[in-house]
């Protein structure tokens, strides 16, 4: 006898499968535009952009693109604005920068030359190190094995034959860098401070005045103490200013090292002679910045060299700021497409307009013109 038979359970119809969202393709990073689209275009003082322009063709003019236009540069009167002028409009095409996500606007910050007080040797005050690059850092160039990551470079110390992370800078203020003291100043704050602007002067006990200037880095990301103080609710938005940061450090001395240790970045000086205090620093493109008229970008987006075009608005103001830049540094927290920090040059009003400028802005980038000889 056979045996019976049960009911029979269909399977329910699977759903049909949702059609996925796609990844919306990057925006182009360069969109061309005409000078006419350059807000203040016309305005501007571009006398006063030149000898930084000229820099850059000092270090960019062997380069094929830039041939061309620096060889005709040296032909410009830099006295006739009307000249300078029409020299950008024939050999460059202004391109509005955005981001990936197709934004076109973005934080325009500042940063200045400061002084410092300092000696050769540890004494009295001066207390706080500034270090050269210590013996054990180890640098390794990827692009050397993947050209892809061109300007990427990975920093550690050997432990064996193993490569592992250089100390942070709670490990360097513990352990210290016996030796490798460069100076000693007197004041741990604006030693930190120094080391985010990436080069100053110091003004030695003798006399003496000596610019410090950038060498390296430990490895480590730089991480921004103001938005640290503003996560933890000690500071409103608006208050992180340099100014501000300073004033809470002072107003918190106990909690000054646990502020500063929030960034594991760590930077290393060298010395150079200031031969003319009127010559500002080297920035990044090794040519000396130009105050008001150099910035620093991420050269992942802009090249080195470039010129700029910004629009923005003065420090804690809406009075516009619309002006020919040159991108001739970088920095560590200088991340993203539309992404630039102002250089104000040295001294007291520097160190103010530097401190509370968080602006934003739109960039264009001024590249060659193809066939740029035949146009003129």
């Amino acid at each position: 006898m056979p045996p019976p038979v049960g009911p029979v359970t269909v399977p329910p119809t699977p759903p049909a499968p949702q059609p996925q969202p796609q990844p919306q393709p990057a925006a182009p990073l360069f969109t061309p535009v005409a000078f006419d689209a350059l807000p203040g275009w016309q305005q501007d003082d571009v006398r006063q952009a030149w000898p930084a322009f000229q820099a850059s063709c000092r270090a960019l003019g062997a380069k094929p693109d830039w041939k061309a236009p620096c060889a005709a540069g040296k032909l410009v009167d830099p006295n006739d604005a009307a000249a300078i002028r029409q020299y950008f409009e024939t050999y460059f095409v202004p391109n509005l920068v955005r981001a990936p996500d197709g934004a076109d606007a973005g934080l325009i910050t500042g940063y200045y030359e400061p002084m410092l007080r300092g000696a050769r040797r540890r004494g009295g005050a001066y207390q706080t190190p500034l270090y050269k690059v210590p013996d054990d850092l180890v640098t390794v160039d990827l692009a050397s094995v993947y050209p892809s990551l061109k300007g990427m470079r990975l920093r550690g110390r050997l432990v064996g034959k193993t490569v592992v992370p250089y100390g942070t800078r709670a490990d360097i203020e513990r352990a210290r860098l016996p030796g490798k003291e460069l100076v000693w100043v007197d004041d741990p704050v604006e030693a930190f401070f120094l080391e985010v602007q990436g080069s100053g002067r110091v003004e030695l006990d003798d006399g003496e005045t000596v610019r410090i200037a950038y060498a390296d880095q430990n490895g480590h990301p730089y991480k921004a103490i103001g938005r640290w103080l503003i996560d933890q609710g000690e500071l409103a938005p608006g208050a992180a200013t340099a100014q501000g940061i300073k004033a809470w450090i002072a107003a918190h001395p106990e909690r000054r090292q646990e502020l500063l240790n929030v960034n594991p970045s760590y930077v290393f000086f060298r010395e150079e002679r200031l031969p003319d205090p009127g010559i500002g620093p080297k920035g990044a493109l090794g040519v000396p910045l130009t105050p008001a008229r150099s910035v620093a970008v991420d050269p992942a987006f802009l090249p080195l060299g470039t010129p700029l075009f910004l629009s923005t608005t003065r420090p804690a103001s809406d009075v516009p700021l619309q002006r020919l830049m040159l991108a001739q540094d970088t920095g560590g927290a200088i991340k993203g497409a539309v992404r630039a920090d102002f250089f104000f040059g040295f001294g007291g009003q520097a160190a103010d307009d530097a401190g509370r400028m968080k602006q934003r802005g739109q960039i264009w980038a001024l590249l060659p013109r193809p066939n740029a000889v035949a146009a003129r």
